[in-house]
């Protein structure tokens, strides 16, 4: 969530519309799964499991807690992913987000950057598995709902199976249930976070091989899923799956999960129902102050691949800064999704 952001609606305490699943998942990614994605992405798959960005617990504890908390009601079922390693003030932040509605909470154990590394936050702390393990119980301690772990399979020096194998035990001992694993080893030194998640090459079957020694976990694959073939095929070894960059640079893919992942009866949705749909969220959040680009960066994706999608994705993120009208512009671009 960004500073430039002007509030739109208050912070809820209203349990999921739907059981928490995480048979899909959309990944927390900084810059990019900010209230009005999620809530845009909630119009296109109501079964998704989605994430909030990283939030650190001295941003909540210590910064505007109720503006990171902050969230619509139609977003659940919603997980709050936390950055932090000091069990005192994640047991403290976890007790937020449950009091503020969250269906979960999510430790932060595979972000790669320099910035939280000097923070003993994210992937780092694959090297402290007791660490992670004494945060994991403070929290579940805290709070009755569920506390969740997303990790890499190993880092730089600690790369091996049977160290991953006894991270992921230790944490299982602190009583977690449920692991999310993306299936690259980061590198803390030298690689971008964005290096880091393209270099280090896929490992499937090190994840698949913690599934089969950890029979009763959830496992929750992550890293380089593509399409919805792929995650059905994934699923037949693993609990879930979690989409990351394909699922918000192109966000019509949700528009079939709940049929073809959840076995749905609902007609799919259309790309210009959708957009329709957001339209009056659009319009609130104008009235409120606050500008078009906030949600209109979110969308661009939902048009690739017809005639008129070029022109889409420029009505909505060139024109729309110089428009006097942003509604009448936003229609503009909606006509080129007809019949879509």
């Amino acid at each position: 969530m960004t500073n430039s952001e002007t509030p739109y609606s208050p912070v809820t305490t209203q349990p999921a519309a739907n059981p928490l699943s995480r048979r899909f998942s959309v990944a927390p990614m900084m810059d990019w799964t900010d209230h009005h994605c999620r809530y845009f992405l909630r119009i296109l798959s109501k079964h998704a499991l989605l994430y909030t960005e990283m939030v650190t617990t001295g941003a909540l504890l210590h910064g505007d807690a109720e503006r990171f908390l902050r969230h619509d009601v139609s977003e659940h079922p919603l997980a709050l992913q936390l950055g932090g390693s000091v069990p005192s003030e994640l047991a403290a932040c976890a007790r937020l987000a449950e009091a503020a509605g969250y269906d979960e909470v999510n430790l932060n154990v595979g972000c790669p950057s320099d910035r939280v590394q000097n923070n003993m936050i994210g992937a780092c702390l694959m090297g402290h598995p007791a660490l992670v393990a004494d945060c994991v119980k403070a929290m579940r301690d805290a709070v009755a709902i569920p506390v969740t772990v997303k990790h890499r399979i190993g880092i730089n020096g600690r790369d091996s199976y049977a160290e991953l194998v006894d991270f992921v035990g230790q944490v299982h001992e602190a009583g977690c249930e449920s692991f999310t694993v993306h299936a690259r080893i980061a590198i803390l030194e030298g690689l971008s976070p964005k290096e880091n998640r393209d270099i280090p090459p896929l490992r499937y079957d090190v994840v698949a091989q913690l599934k089969r020694d950890f029979p009763t976990l959830e496992i929750i694959l992550n890293g380089g899923i593509k399409t919805l073939e792929d995650c059905q095929t994934h699923l037949q070894t693993f609990d879930g799956v979690m989409l990351g960059r394909e699922a918000y640079h192109n966000p019509y893919l949700l528009a079939e999960v709940d049929q073809q992942l959840f076995t749905s009866s609902a007609t799919v949705i259309s790309r210009a129902e959708a957009l329709s749909q957001l339209r009056p969220y659009i319009a609130a959040h104008l009235q409120s102050g606050g500008a078009m680009h906030h949600i209109s960066r979110h969308i661009l994706g939902l048009a690739q691949g017809f005639p008129g999608a070029r022109r889409f994705r420029q009505l909505l993120s060139v024109d729309i800064h110089k428009a006097a009208a942003p509604l009448a512009l936003l229609d503009h671009a909606a006509g080129l999704l007809e019949g879509r």
